[in-house]
């Protein structure tokens, strides 16, 4: 008897995840080539190196890192994959950067399915495209099933500070206009209605996207913005509530100058949960001179995401480090960072 005969060739073709697609050997390189090169593919990537060499124009540089557990991983608007990429784009824009580069690292749960990998892949590309960044190195590590649920990804995105530019929460100034670029609560809803038992008649559908784009052309128009952004964890009232603390600033916002779509209002009030603790991926909260703001608004007019874009409030000399919202019925209510985690894994 041969060995041939008795020691049949391993299994190559496999449907979800093996513990040895993340051993470093044959299934790796065959998980790599069959997933991650086809759609991420471009010169930094392809030569597999162990880091990414690249050439960075001249000024000061960003650099951010997330990490997205969101559960679950395919929503109404998105996946954890453009999730993750457009989160990472976003953190750059905000701090007045051009976003150039990303590293992207998986951890996988033994047992996904390869199809729902290839998808999600597939969707960090696109939206890489869209953003105009590269993924330019990264990592796939596979855990035993249960140890962690699907995938978590993790992203770390550089980008290049534009000159003349100084984006930071301590900007803020009393008369600064408050500028939102749109609905809120929009993919804190989304997750929540997507996640199983929970079910409403019509379809939220998460703001997940790319800013950039938007927020250069307003910096072309407006280099001297104050402060910018994103509302993601903890909604639109934790970005306030940190811009009126880092600033030492009051700020004041209007009740009834807020953007809510009426079906995550439903959502919210169903559910017992004020929509500015809701989280976005999508949106962007602004402070600038009041004499800027409409010029602000007029360029994010002319953009999908921020076509909604409003004055919500204004920087005050009052109760410094508070945010506190004129309601519709003319009383006022302080607006406080959330004591808890309401909506659990929304990215």
């Amino acid at each position: 008897m041969t060995i041939a005969s008795i020691c049949p060739a391993p299994v190559m073709q496999h449907e979800t995840v093996q513990m040895a697609h993340g051993a470093g050997g044959r299934l790796s390189q065959a998980l790599m080539q069959r997933v991650f090169m086809p759609h991420l593919g471009n010169p930094f990537l392809d030569l597999l190196d162990d880091q990414a060499k690249l050439d960075l124009p001249a000024g000061r540089t960003a650099f951010t890192t997330d990490t997205y557990v969101v559960s679950p991983v395919f929503f109404q608007g998105g996946n954890i994959g453009d999730l993750a990429v457009n989160g990472t784009v976003n953190d750059l824009a905000v701090g007045g950067a051009r976003p150039l580069y990303l590293s992207a690292g998986f951890v996988l749960e033994e047992g996904f399915s390869l199809a729902g990998l290839e998808t999600i892949v597939m969707s960090m590309a696109e939206a890489a495209r869209k953003a105009g960044v590269m993924i330019v190195t990264g990592d796939t590590k596979v855990v035993g099933k249960g140890q962690c649920d699907k995938i978590f990804i993790n992203t770390s995105g550089i980008g290049i500070i534009r000159e003349g530019v100084d984006l930071s929460c301590r900007n803020l100034q009393p008369g600064d206009s408050i500028i939102l670029s749109g609905t809120v609560g929009d993919h804190g809803m989304a997750i929540m209605t997507s996640r199983e038992g929970l079910s409403f008649q019509s379809k939220i559908t998460s703001d997940c996207a790319a800013l950039s784009s938007m927020i250069a052309a307003v910096l072309d128009a407006v280099p001297a913005v104050h402060a910018m952004r994103d509302p993601t964890r903890g909604g639109v009232a934790a970005t306030l509530n940190e811009l009126a603390v880092s600033s030492v600033a009051g700020i004041e916002i209007n009740e009834t100058g807020i953007p809510v779509k009426p079906d995550v209002r439903g959502a919210c009030e169903l559910l017992g949960i004020d929509p500015l603790h809701v989280a976005n991926e999508g949106k962007l909260v602004l402070a600038v001179a009041a004499a800027d703001a409409e010029k602000v608004l007029e360029v994010m007019h002319c953009f999908e995401h921020g076509r909604d874009a409003v004055i919500i409030g204004t920087v005050v000399a009052d109760h410094p480090g508070m945010v506190v919202m004129r309601t519709a019925l003319g009383s006022r209510r302080i607006i406080d960072l959330p004591l808890g985690e309401q909506l659990p894994r929304i990215c």
